[in-house]
């Protein structure tokens, strides 16, 4: 086999699976004016979904190009999935609120109180 006809040594991962996560995307009028903003809006919307037992797990705000957990994203430069996105589904995401086509993303699981 020629080094052309080889694979990659690191493909790129696939689109992440968003299949049991509930997706909402906002338009809020007039738009928020910062993070703060957003978030209350998708603390909303996580509190109306899972009562007041639910977790933010990660969040991006395009804003600042700024991510939670911090430095998710190191570890997937040139991916096609990015840190904070992968950081919520691996970590049981249940509800990712899209503010205004990506300027600000929360991904949210609900929490199992015993």
């Amino acid at each position: 086999m020629s080094e052309e006809d080889s694979p990659p040594a690191c493909p790129l991962p696939e689109s992440p699976d968003l299949s049991r996560v509930e997706r909402l995307e906002l338009h809020p009028e007039p738009p928020p004016a910062d993070y703060r903003e957003a978030m209350r809006l998708a603390d909303a919307e996580a509190r109306a979904r899972f009562g007041t037992n639910w977790m933010l797990l990660s969040w991006y705000d395009r804003d600042r190009d700024f991510e939670s957990p911090q430095h998710a994203g190191e570890c997937h430069a040139d991916s096609a999935v990015p840190g904070y996105v992968d950081y919520g589904l691996h970590h049981g995401a249940r509800l990712l609120v899209d503010i205004e086509d990506g300027r600000f993303v929360f991904f949210y699981r609900p929490v199992e109180l015993d």
